[in-house]
């Protein structure tokens, strides 16, 4: 989350605004200027655009993220910024304004889900929001799991895979695909494909970003003794 400031408004905050339409891309630059004037606001219309701008200057105060963008699927593209720069605060700005699609992006620790048929008045109070530290939710968005009824995984679950499919975990975890893996582990990508097939079927989901998201709910500590043998 964003840290609060008492007054952010004379800053020289930095934004990233991810998203392929023009129009739209015009209108969140418009909203964070309205309320930012002296902002440095940038600006890609796919997800490598917007890691090459990270490469050069990963400081950015909000990333300004759609879901759906040419060079990613689905939650793909937040997992990897996730991933890459975990530091990163990041908005996810989306057509799509389903509760699962909402509460899924929420779990990825990200700041705020703004639907994009909001109101330009209200699309800007909600990037100030976010600035000034709070998490935005649309309206009439209800988390129905409370935190007492979330399960958490435990080492117990950390437990019943091999050091292999660990390791294999982990490079999920970092965006990795699968030829990546086999390179990475000097094995066939047939071998990988196999690995990652357990791995579904024990984290019981139906692919590699549903694994992602499940991946992140383990205990970082337990699963890095893991996977070093610590």
């Amino acid at each position: 989350m964003i840290e609060a400031s008492a007054d952010t408004g004379g800053e020289e905050l930095s934004f990233l605004i991810v998203d392929d339409h023009p129009l739209f891309r015009e209108a969140l630059h418009f909203a964070v200027s309205a309320t930012y004037p002296d902002a440095d606001i940038e600006e890609s219309a796919s997800l490598t655009e917007a890691l090459e701008r990270l490469g050069t200057h990963a400081n950015f105060d909000l990333a300004l993220l759609d879901l759906k963008i040419p060079d990613a699927n689905g939650f793909d593209g937040l997992l990897k910024l996730r991933t890459l720069y975990p530091r990163l605060p990041i908005v996810v700005v989306s057509g799509h304004e389903d509760h699962d699609i909402v509460k899924s992006a929420l779990s990825y620790g990200i700041g705020g889900f703004i639907p994009k048929s909001t109101r330009k008045d209200e699309l800007t109070a909600a990037i100030k929001s976010v600035i000034e530290g709070n998490v935005y939710l649309p309206n009439g968005f209800q988390e129905t799991d409370s935190a007492e009824n979330r399960v958490e995984p435990s080492a117990l679950d950390i437990a019943s895979f091999t050091p292999q499919q660990l390791r294999v975990i982990g490079m999920i975890r970092d965006g990795m695909l699968n030829k990546q893996i086999a390179f990475e582990l000097n094995v066939s990508e047939t071998t990988v494909k196999a690995h990652v097939s357990k791995i579904l079927r024990k984290l019981g989901v139906t692919n590699r970003t549903q694994a992602a998201m499940e991946i992140e709910k383990l205990h970082a500590s337990d699963l890095m003794a893991q996977r070093y043998g610590l």
